[in-house]
Protein backbone atom coordinates (compact mmCIF):
# COMPACT_ATOMS: atom_id res chain seq x y z
CA UNK A 1 0.00 0.00 0.00
CA UNK A 2 1.21 3.56 -0.72
CA UNK A 3 -0.16 6.23 1.31
CA UNK A 4 0.46 9.98 0.90
CA UNK A 5 -0.10 12.62 3.79
CA UNK A 6 -0.42 16.07 2.27
CA UNK A 7 -0.58 19.09 4.60
CA UNK A 8 -1.50 22.44 3.67
CA UNK A 9 -1.05 26.29 4.33
CA UNK A 10 1.17 27.19 7.83
CA UNK A 11 1.26 23.04 8.78
CA UNK A 12 5.37 23.48 8.10
CA UNK A 13 5.11 26.37 11.13
CA UNK A 14 3.88 23.66 13.79
CA UNK A 15 5.50 24.57 17.05
CA UNK A 16 5.35 28.03 16.30
CA UNK A 17 2.24 28.76 15.30
CA UNK A 18 -0.15 28.76 17.77
CA UNK A 19 1.10 26.49 20.30
CA UNK A 20 -2.43 26.89 22.37
CA UNK A 21 -4.00 25.25 19.40
CA UNK A 22 -1.62 23.39 17.55
CA UNK A 23 0.71 22.28 20.10
CA UNK A 24 4.13 22.75 20.36
CA UNK A 25 5.38 19.68 18.39
CA UNK A 26 7.04 20.79 15.47
CA UNK A 27 6.02 19.30 11.53
CA UNK A 28 9.36 17.45 11.80
CA UNK A 29 8.01 15.67 14.88
CA UNK A 30 4.59 14.55 12.68
CA UNK A 31 6.59 13.44 9.95
CA UNK A 32 8.72 11.02 11.89
CA UNK A 33 5.82 10.12 13.62
CA UNK A 34 4.34 9.19 10.28
CA UNK A 35 6.78 7.41 9.10
CA UNK A 36 7.48 5.75 11.80
CA UNK A 37 4.15 4.34 12.28
CA UNK A 38 3.94 3.70 8.21
CA UNK A 39 7.26 1.62 8.74
CA UNK A 40 5.40 -0.51 11.47
CA UNK A 41 2.61 -1.40 9.36
CA UNK A 42 5.21 -1.95 6.19
CA UNK A 43 2.77 0.63 4.21
CA UNK A 44 5.20 3.06 2.04
CA UNK A 45 4.25 6.84 2.66
CA UNK A 46 5.28 10.29 0.97
CA UNK A 47 5.03 13.44 3.52
CA UNK A 48 4.15 16.49 1.60
CA UNK A 49 3.44 20.13 2.56
CA UNK A 50 3.02 23.27 0.46
CA UNK A 51 1.76 26.86 1.16
CA UNK A 52 0.21 27.21 -2.23
CA UNK A 53 -3.08 26.01 -3.78
CA UNK A 54 -1.62 25.14 -7.08
CA UNK A 55 1.26 23.42 -5.35
CA UNK A 56 -1.40 21.38 -3.61
CA UNK A 57 -3.53 20.40 -6.92
CA UNK A 58 -0.03 19.21 -8.67
CA UNK A 59 0.53 17.10 -5.39
CA UNK A 60 -3.00 15.42 -5.35
CA UNK A 61 -2.74 15.11 -9.64
CA UNK A 62 0.80 13.67 -9.07
CA UNK A 63 -0.48 11.16 -6.64
CA UNK A 64 -2.56 9.62 -9.35
CA UNK A 65 0.55 9.14 -11.96
CA UNK A 66 2.23 8.00 -8.73
CA UNK A 67 -0.48 4.86 -8.23
CA UNK A 68 -0.90 6.40 -4.67
CA UNK A 69 -4.00 4.41 -2.66
CA UNK A 70 -4.92 6.57 -0.17
CA UNK A 71 -4.28 10.27 1.20
CA UNK A 72 -4.16 11.75 4.78
CA UNK A 73 -4.83 15.24 3.89
CA UNK A 74 -4.65 18.38 6.15
CA UNK A 75 -5.89 21.26 3.74
CA UNK A 76 -5.56 24.06 6.68
CA UNK A 77 -6.72 27.31 5.54
CA UNK A 78 -7.93 26.08 2.02
CA UNK A 79 -10.19 23.38 3.75
CA UNK A 80 -12.63 26.19 3.92
CA UNK A 81 -12.08 28.37 0.68
CA UNK A 82 -10.67 26.13 -2.33
CA UNK A 83 -12.63 24.80 -4.88
CA UNK A 84 -10.53 23.79 -7.05
CA UNK A 85 -8.74 21.08 -4.57
CA UNK A 86 -11.87 19.58 -4.21
CA UNK A 87 -12.14 19.02 -7.83
CA UNK A 88 -8.74 17.74 -7.94
CA UNK A 89 -9.85 15.21 -4.98
CA UNK A 90 -12.50 14.37 -7.65
CA UNK A 91 -10.25 14.18 -10.56
CA UNK A 92 -8.19 11.65 -9.08
CA UNK A 93 -10.84 9.71 -6.81
CA UNK A 94 -7.85 8.57 -4.28
CA UNK A 95 -9.60 7.52 -1.30
CA UNK A 96 -8.78 10.69 1.28
CA UNK A 97 -9.30 11.14 4.72
CA UNK A 98 -9.89 14.68 6.02
CA UNK A 99 -7.67 15.38 8.34
CA UNK A 100 -7.52 18.77 11.41
CA UNK A 101 -5.09 18.88 14.32
CA UNK A 102 -7.56 21.24 16.30
CA UNK A 103 -11.16 20.67 17.07
CA UNK A 104 -12.94 23.17 13.74
CA UNK A 105 -16.34 22.47 14.90
CA UNK A 106 -15.34 24.60 17.90
CA UNK A 107 -13.40 27.34 15.97
CA UNK A 108 -14.56 30.80 14.55
CA UNK A 109 -17.59 30.43 12.15
CA UNK A 110 -16.14 31.22 8.74
CA UNK A 111 -13.63 27.56 9.41
CA UNK A 112 -17.29 26.05 9.36
CA UNK A 113 -17.17 24.57 6.02
CA UNK A 114 -14.95 22.48 4.35
CA UNK A 115 -15.22 21.94 0.85
CA UNK A 116 -12.94 18.65 1.06
CA UNK A 117 -15.63 16.82 3.18
CA UNK A 118 -18.00 16.95 0.07
CA UNK A 119 -15.01 14.32 -1.19
CA UNK A 120 -13.43 12.55 1.80
CA UNK A 121 -14.10 9.15 2.90
CA UNK A 122 -14.01 10.00 6.38
CA UNK A 123 -13.22 13.39 8.37
CA UNK A 124 -11.35 13.23 11.75
CA UNK A 125 -11.05 16.65 13.59
CA UNK A 126 -9.43 17.26 16.96
CA UNK A 127 -7.43 14.35 17.99
CA UNK A 128 -3.76 16.54 17.55
CA UNK A 129 -1.23 14.72 15.74
CA UNK A 130 -3.00 10.88 16.45
CA UNK A 131 -5.23 12.54 13.81
CA UNK A 132 -3.10 11.33 10.92
CA UNK A 133 -2.24 8.12 12.86
CA UNK A 134 -6.13 7.48 12.89
CA UNK A 135 -6.60 8.54 9.21
CA UNK A 136 -3.77 5.73 8.04
CA UNK A 137 -4.96 3.20 9.98
CA UNK A 138 -8.97 4.33 8.29
CA UNK A 139 -7.18 3.98 4.74
CA UNK A 140 -5.36 1.17 5.98
CA UNK A 141 -8.36 -1.44 7.02
CA UNK A 142 -10.53 0.30 4.38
Amino acid sequence: MKLLVLNGPNLNMLGIREPDIYGKKTYNDLVEMIEKHCTEKSVSVKCLQSNSEGGLIDIIQQAYFDKIDGIVFNPGGYTHTSVAILDALKAVNIPTVEVHISNVPEREPFRQVSYVSYFACKTITGHGFDGYIEGIDYLINR
